[in-house]
């Protein structure tokens, strides 16, 4: 298969951090990109969500309640529950 060139242009610092997240798992930026492409045209889509609603993990009400429970347990509040295991 012919072999091409992709330039791309990010920020040094994202592009840093995507390089380290690469090799820490065993792969490089070129890998990277080339699972995405094929990603990509496997299921005619982007392999991710791109919507400008924002993230409700992050709303003030979500955050407001993990603060709670983080003071919680730093206080030694917390609750310990035994894992429950869940068969299909």
């Amino acid at each position: 298969m012919a072999q091409t060139t992709f330039s791309v242009r990010m920020d040094s610092e994202i592009k840093k951090q995507f390089d380290d997240f690469c090799a820490k798992v065993g792969m490089n930026t070129t890998v990277a990109f080339n699972m995405f492409a094929r990603a990509v045209l496997r299921e005619k889509r982007l392999p991710f969500d791109v919507t400008t609603e924002p993230d409700p993990f992050y709303s003030e009400s979500n955050l407001s309640h993990l603060r709670r429970g983080v003071a919680a347990l730093n206080s030694g509040r917390g609750v310990e529950h035994d894992l429950i295991e869940v068969s299909e």
